[in-house]
Formats: C-alpha cells, structure tokens, sequence
C-alpha cells in the first residue's frame, strides 16, 4: 500500500467543489492524497484521470484487461489470489499453520529476506523501462525505506499475527473480489469501492507493525518547482517510516485540468488503444430519386 505514496501530498488549499477541475498544480496532488486518506479509491480513480480515459479504463475493468489504478501497487496481479486466499472457509486453520511453520520466531530469517528483496527491487527499477526517471528515483527512496522498516518490524511475532490475519480475512470475504472475475464483473468504480475498505483493513494492520501509511500521507509537503505553460514540477517531501523521501513530480494540464503525467501515462497504457469509430450513413449520400415513368408500350397493330 505504501504505493500509494507515490501521489502523496497534503497542503492547505482554498475551499472548493469537490470535483472541480484542481486549478493549480498542486491542487491535483492534494485531492488525490485527500482520496487515498479517505480510502475512497474510486474518488482517486475519478480525479486521476479525465473522463473520457475513465471511461474506458470502466470498459477495459468489464472485459478483465486492467485493474488500475491497482496496478500502481506491488504485486497487483496477485491480489485475487491473495483476496481469495483470505476469503477461503478454512483460513484462518490454514493460514495460521503456514505461519506459524514458516515465519513464526524466524526474526533472522525475516530480516535477510526483507534485505534481500530490498536490494532485488532497487536493481529491477533501476533496470525498469517502463518507470521515468522521477519515478525511478522515487521507487528506488521508497522500497529502501520499506526493506529498513521489514528488517526492524516484528514480523515473526506470532501475537501480533493472529489479530492482524483475522482482520485481513473479515475485510476480504466482504469484499466478494476472490477471483479475477470478479473483479471484471463488479466493473472499476464499484470493484474499487468493494476493494477500498479491505485496503483500509490492511492499512491499519500495516500501523500495527510500525508502517503508518496515513501518518505518512499527513505528514506530506509538496512545493512548486516550475510550471511552463500546461507542464509542472512539483518537489514532494514526507516522512516513511522515520526515513525522509524527497522525489519530484511532473504534473501536466489537459482541458483545463491538472493531472499527474506519469498516472496518466500508466492509465493510457492500461486502457489500451482509443476504439475506433463506427462510421455512420453519410449525410451527403446520394438519395435516390422517384422512379422514371416507364416508356409507353405501343399497341399491335390492328
């Protein structure tokens, strides 16, 4: 979740209707860290994008091409699994013994691996080609904060584990999103609002272990850097974990709104090609007109 981080920012701003096109760049980023603290991701999804990429980011959920903006997390493409996981009639017996036989007491082993992973995912953004090099700099501060907070977090403790895993399996069974299907068919602003209250579960589970998402989201600043014409940088500064993150965010104007370049870039991947046009009956096709009299039949002769 602390993906979500990766739009995060909160600075005062002048009262507003709240779906107003944001008039400032800032103002994109701060309506959308508002949604993500409201854990009202379908409001995000509304606010990241104009509407005419909304819509077919709605068409693209209805046939199973996308789950954005789930994609902006680690590890999307798991999350049914995880989902359906959590959701089974026996998960919590079952999940609790994995643990339990996998992780419970193995603090060292925990440590190394959330080491290892941390340096793992540093090598794969930096090699990745997808990500622009604000995002690079950015995912690369935050999986470094992550993997210190997995080496210190008490992982292994299996009386922390137990309440937390309940949690986690009420939040996912109300959820009904147990299999990519079920994603596709409840479509993305309903599947988003379904998905939103385990996403709040999880992230008061994560506070539990000392990653406070929302305290990171409050404690954000965002300052203009420049702004030339329909084009913005913004410096976006906040605290993870007790680590600093300092990243910079391009931020972009389309019909008169503000938008986050890099969102809107991973969104139009997602919804894939715009669709073509039906073509009509032409207005100026040529109307036929009312029959000829046909020619006189002469009589026979007499």
């Amino acid at each position: 979740m602390a993906a979500t981080l990766l739009a995060g920012c909160r600075q005062p701003a002048p009262e507003a209707p709240a779906d107003a096109p944001p008039a400032l760049p800032v103002d994109a980023v701060a309506r959308l860290v508002d949604d993500l603290r409201r854990d009202d991701l379908a409001a995000y999804a509304r606010h990241a994008v104009p509407p005419a990429l909304h819509a077919r980011l709605e068409t693209a959920w209805r046939e199973g091409r996308t789950r954005w903006p789930l994609t902006e997390l680690p590890l999307d493409d798991q999350l049914p699994a995880m989902i359906a996981g959590l959701s089974r009639p026996d998960a919590e017996k079952s999940l609790m013994a994995i643990y339990n036989r996998q992780f419970a007491g193995a603090r060292g082993e925990l440590r190394s691996t959330a080491s290892a992973l941390g340096l793992f995912a540093v090598q794969y953004i930096q090699n990745e080609p997808d990500y622009s090099e604000d995002e690079r700099d950015h995912h690369v501060q935050l999986v470094q904060a992550l993997s210190e907070w997995g080496q210190q977090a008490p992982l292994s403790d299996a009386r922390k584990a137990t309440p937390a895993l309940k949690q986690l399996i009420a939040a996912a069974r109300l959820s009904g999103l147990d299999s990519p299907e079920a994603f596709a068919e409840a479509g993305m602003e309903r599947g988003l609002s379904r998905f939103s209250p385990f996403a709040r579960r999880f992230k008061q589970v994560l506070a539990g272990y000392g990653l406070d998402i929302d305290a990171a989201l409050a404690s954000a600043h965002v300052s203009l850097v420049e702004q030339t014409g329909d084009t913005a940088r913004v410096r976006l500064e906040y605290t993870l974990a007790g680590h600093p993150i300092d990243a910079i965010v391009r931020v972009e104007r389309r019909d008169g709104a503000w938008y986050l370049s890099d969102l809107l870039r991973h969104a139009e991947a997602e919804a894939g090609p715009v669709p073509t046009p039906v073509p009509g009956p032409s207005s100026d096709a040529e109307v036929p007109g009312p029959a000829e009299d046909p020619a006189p039949i002469a009589a026979p002769d007499a």
